[in-house]
């Protein structure tokens, strides 16, 4: 696969892309030619309305070998720990924190989709309104069948092992400290080399942009060029194959009898991306104060009220910290946001001890949270130098305006809820040196 890992650079470009078996596959000036070159069909995908606004409007048309339309009736596909159902369990106020997710032991096969479990979420598919967020495990990679969501879009981040992943616009491989976004309707099937973890957020009311960035200017945060999408490489193969569907919360299956992924040429501005966060370039405080997050934001899905998000994609990368008479980690918050983190690698500042890779956090609308009694007086006594922090580490964040329930089997099944998370703050002292009453 390494001699077919060849990208395309920028962010939501018009591209065009064409195996080179087939030169002269794209029609020239046109889409949807009476006959296509080399008796290929033409397939549009759309990812928005035909009419919304032109700076907006996601669309891409594939030249392939059959239309995708080829495939027996979908049947129920039964899944244990896929959910929308955010009502049939308590609902949980309080910080949580989950220990590192079990990878599945080498006596059983479990690949991506099998190995996916949800976490947590919020609204419904099907007013495509809100966002869910999954964990997968895997050690097994997923032959002969494919998936594509229905219902939105898909955020993964890989914790552990690569994901060498198949889509109809071509091939990516996606390393832990990297992304991928697989958009709304694009069929993906996802090999490994080793036993894999990682996360996964999705959103339903539209797609990811880059934030705007106001006065930082014309450059800085995530830029466009750094992200990468693949080429044409399709593959004409016989085979038994199953596809597997995300409808309205439920999971669907259909069996045909080749490989969906047999698309030979491809143009527009709908496609799969990935993004190294090593390229991220970071704005931080040089004076005084600890900015809010916001100014760590990768990708953001915008909901219908300004400047507020269904989901951000938030990380917190190595970076230098010199500001002068400031408490540095992040400040004690009450947030009318919900908050979930994860790590990739490394220890996070405000939190050293418990929060590991592989593991995370939730910490929902208004729910307190911050900084672990141990790095409060750490954080409160240091001598203030310029130092680099975050070194070798890689937090992340799903921050979003939805309200998110945490499902049976994060809060009970898993059994990875670390019951003695709040003990973390309990050592916090009085340090009020005022008038007594």
């Amino acid at each position: 696969m390494a001699s077919e890992l060849k990208y395309q650079s920028g962010f939501g470009n018009e591209f065009a892309s064409e195996d080179p078996r087939c030169p002269g596959t794209l029609p020239e000036g046109q889409n949807n030619p009476q006959k296509c070159a080399y008796g290929l069909y033409t397939e549009q995908l759309s990812g928005t309305a035909f009419t919304a606004p032109r700076v907006a409007n996601k669309r891409s048309w594939l030249y392939r070998i059959r239309p995708s339309v080829i495939h027996k009736p979908f049947k129920p596909y039964p899944h244990k720990y896929l959910t929308d159902d955010w009502s049939s369990w308590q609902p949980n106020p309080n910080q949580l924190r989950w220990n590192p997710f079990d990878i599945p032991k080498s006596d059983s096969k479990v690949d991506f989709l099998d190995g996916m479990a949800t976490v947590c979420g919020g609204g419904d598919p099907r007013s495509r309104n809100g966002i869910s967020i999954h964990i997968y495990a895997c050690n097994s990679s997923m032959n002969n069948r494919c998936l594509y969501n229905s219902d939105g879009d898909y955020l993964i981040v890989p914790q552990q092992g690569s994901l060498y992943i198949t889509t109809e616009f071509g091939k990516l491989k996606v390393d832990p400290n990297e992304i991928v976004v697989i958009q709304q309707g694009m069929r993906f099937s996802v090999a490994i080399t080793e036993p894999s973890r990682g996360y996964i957020l999705e959103v339903w009311d539209g797609h990811f942009v880059l934030p705007d960035l106001g006065p930082i200017g014309a450059n800085g945060l995530a830029n466009p060029r750094d992200f990468l999408s693949p080429v044409a490489c399709y593959e004409d193969v016989q085979v038994p194959y199953t596809v597997v569907s995300k409808f309205q919360g439920k999971l669907f299956s259909a069996a045909q009898e080749h490989s969906p992924f047999d698309v030979v040429a491809w143009h527009g501005n709908y496609n799969p991306y990935k993004y190294d966060l090593a390229k991220f370039m970071v704005i931080n405080c040089v004076a005084f104060d600890h900015a809010d997050p916001s100014i760590f934001t990768v990708l953001t899905c915008q909901s219908t009220r300004p400047g507020v998000a269904i989901a951000d994609f938030v990380i917190f990368p190595p970076r230098w910290s010199v500001q002068e008479h400031t408490f540095r980690p992040p400040y004690y918050h009450r947030n009318c946001m919900s908050e979930f983190m994860g790590l990739i690698k490394g220890r996070y500042e405000a939190k050293e001890e418990g929060f590991q890779p592989g593991g995370a956090t939730l910490h929902s609308m208004m729910t307190p949270h911050g900084p672990d009694a141990d790095c409060f007086e750490k954080a409160s006594n240091a001598k203030l130098k310029a130092e680099k922090i975050a070194g070798g580490t890689m937090a992340f964040m799903f921050e979003s305006s939805i309200g998110l329930a945490v499902t049976k089997w994060a809060d009970s099944i898993c059994q990875k809820v670390d019951e003695k998370y709040y003990e973390c703050w309990q050592p916090l002292q009085k340090h009020f040196k005022g008038a007594a009453n």
